[in-house]
């Protein structure tokens, strides 16, 4: 399979897709995430990747996401312009297997997290560990790739066999509740920066 933008299913996650490298504000004291936090094993989702720049003055000029064993990548979201992204593979046709996503391109300042989006599914009910790599606008570079309790934490998603029947915890139902308002915040951030360029 060739990793491909979304434009065959782009009508059916269009009501909650926000194009890639989009500025939104980050939360306070935020770390690198992948949301929704929860999803279900062998399901194809929508998952956003937000990166806060938290260096005053400077800005996020690209982001290199490494992809855990498992977690197969299908597609994504066409990032906004001057942004692109640009993949690392093993495999060729039906066998690809997506290692590795860059985003380039753009500059996002200080206060303002970096959002990629894209169709995946993990392929079995476990935790799936992500490294992100950012790049600032003076070179310098900081790794999401540490423990839980680090000053960089690595992105984690759980990925469960099933979400129904007594099993699901309350912890879970808000990590899919704050994912989904994640989305939305995005779209709303889009859409205010939309109006604002048409008054301008």
């Amino acid at each position: 399979m060739q990793l491909k933008c979304l434009t065959g299913r782009v009508a059916l996650v269009a009501s909650l897709a926000v194009g890639a490298g989009l500025w939104v504000p980050a939360v306070a004291s935020a770390h690198a995430r992948i949301s929704p936090a929860v999803s279900v094993s062998g399901k194809l989702q929508l998952y956003s990747l937000a990166v806060p720049t938290e260096k005053s003055g400077l800005t996020t000029t690209s982001l290199l996401m490494t992809v855990p064993s498992g977690f197969g990548i299908d597609s994504f979201v066409p990032p906004s312009p001057p942004w692109h992204v640009s993949l690392a593979q093993t495999g060729s046709g039906d066998n690809a297997v997506v290692t590795k996503l860059t985003l380039t391109g753009g500059n996002t300042p200080t206060g303002e997290d970096t959002l990629f989006q894209f169709l995946a599914q993990p392929s079995s009910a476990k935790t799936y560990t992500f490294e992100v790599q950012q790049t600032y606008s003076d070179g310098s570079i900081v790794n999401w790739a540490g423990s839980e309790s680090s000053a960089y934490p690595a992105p984690t998603i759980e990925a469960a066999s099933s979400l129904g029947g007594g099993g699901v915890s309350v912890l879970t139902i808000i990590a899919l509740v704050v994912g989904v308002l994640g989305l939305l915040a995005g779209g709303f951030a889009l859409i205010g920066g939309s109006r604002e360029r048409e008054l301008a």
